[in-house]
C-alpha cells in the first residue's frame, strides 16, 4: 500500500515471506493474518518473481494489501542471488532494480533484498572487485530512488564473510545500501551466524528468522528455537542493540527455493503458523525475560 496510509507497526514488527505460507496473495495474507501480524515480505505470487508479475496483476496484489490493512516490510529480489552468477548479465538486475523501484512507492517500502553473486569461474580478486563494482552501481541507483539494498548474509561473494560484508558497506559508503541479517542461513554455508552478527550488528536493518541444525549440504530445518543457530542469543543481541525493523519468518521447513521444493499447500500454511508461533513462543519465554525494555504485542514488540 502507499507509504502515506500504510498502518504504523511496532517497534519491531513480526513479518514473514508470504510464499513460504502460500502461492496466491490471497493466502499469504490470510497466513500472516492468521498469526495476529500486519507485516508481509514479498517474493514471489503465483510463482512468479515480484519484478516479473504482469502489470494488471500487481495492481490487484496491490489492492489485495491495501484491503487486508497488511504492510509490506521489505521485497526479495534474485539481484546479485544464486541464479545470477558474477559473470552473467548485469542488465537483467538493472532492469529488476528499475522495475522494483516503481513496485516499492506503490507498495510503501523502501527495502529490497539482494545478495552479492556467485563466482562463476573467476579468481578471488577478480571476483570480489566485480561483485563490489555492481552492487556499488545498484546502491548509486537506489539511493537515488529513496531505496535501500539489504544484503542477505547468503549466496554470493560476501554471503559468509562479515569482513566481505563490512567491504561492500565501505564501498557504498551506506548510501542505498544496509545488510538482512538471516539468522539460520550459517547452517548452509559452514560459518557461525552468531558470531557474524556481533560483527555486524550496528548495520543490520532487516532480519530473517529461520533456524537450523546439522551442516552442509544437508541442513535440517527447523521451528524457531528447534534448532542449533543460537536464535534466542542472536534475537538477545538484536534488542539488546536497539533494533528496530522486522523480524520476518523465512522458515524453509515447507518451502526451499534454491532446491526447487515445495510441500503441498496444507503443510506450507501449517509449517508457516507453526514457525510464527514458535518465534512468538521463543520470544516470550527465553528473550524477553532477560533483555529489558521491550514489552510483547500480537503484532510485535514494542518499547517500554
Amino acid at each position: 500500500m502507499p507509504a502515506d496510509t500504510a498502518l504504523r507497526l511496532p517497534t519491531i514488527a513480526y513479518a514473514g515471506i508470504g510464499d513460504e505460507a502460500a502461492l496466491g496473495i490471497a493466502g499469504q495474507i490470510e497466513a500472516v493474518t492468521a498469526l495476529g501480524w500486519r507485516g508481509l515480505e514479498l517474493r514471489t505470487v503465483d510463482g512468479t518473481a515480484l519484478a516479473d508479475l504482469p502489470e494488471a496483476v500487481f495492481d490487484q496484489v496491490v489492492g489485495q494489501l491495501a484491503d487486508a490493512a497488511v504492510s509490506v516490510v521489505a521485497v526479495d529480489s534474485r539481484i546479485g542471488g544464486w541464479s545470477r552468477p558474477v559473470t552473467g548479465d548485469f542488465a537483467e538486475d538493472l532492469h529488476e532494480l528499475d522495475v522494483l523501484t516503481r513496485r516499492c512507492q506503490a507498495l510503501g517500502t523502501r527495502w529490497i533484498r539482494v545478495m552479492s553473486y556467485p563466482n562463476a569461474g573467476l579468481d578471488e580478486e577478480a571476483w570480489g572487485r566485480e561483485a563490489v563494482r555492481r552492487i556499488r552501481v545498484l546502491a548509486e541507483r537506489a539511493a537515488d530512488a529513496g531505496l535501500v539494498l539489504l544484503h542477505e548474509n547468503c549466496s554470493g561473494w560476501a554471503g559468509a564473510d562479515a569482513s566481505r560484508a563490512l567491504r561492500l558497506l565501505e564501498a557504498t559508503g551506506e548510501v542505498g545500501f544496509g545488510l538482512l541479517f538471516d539468522t539460520g542461513n550459517s547452517a548452509a554455508y559452514g560459518y557461525s551466524g552468531y558470531r557474524m552478527l556481533t560483527e555486524l550488528l550496528p548495520h543490520v536493518r532487516h532480519v530473517h528468522i529461520k533456524d537450523a541444525s546439522g551442516s552442509a549440504p544437508s541442513p535440517v530445518y527447523r521451528p524457531p528455537g528447534g534448532g542449533e543457530s543460537r536464535l534466542a542469543e542472536c534475537l538477545g543481541l538484536l534488542l539488546g542493540h536497539s533494533y528496530q525493523g522486522a523480524l520476518s519468518i523465512e522458515p524453509h521447513v515447507a518451502v526451499r527455493p534454491h532446491e526447487a521444493y515445495r510441500a503441498d499447500p496444507g503443510a506450507c500454511r501449517a509449517a508457516f503458523l507453526d514457525c510464527g508461533a514458535a518465534l512468538r513462543s521463543l520470544l516470550d519465554a527465553e528473550v524477553l525475560p532477560r533483555t529489558g525494555g521491550w514489552r510483547s504485542t500480537a503484532a510485535g514488540l514494542e518499547r517500554g
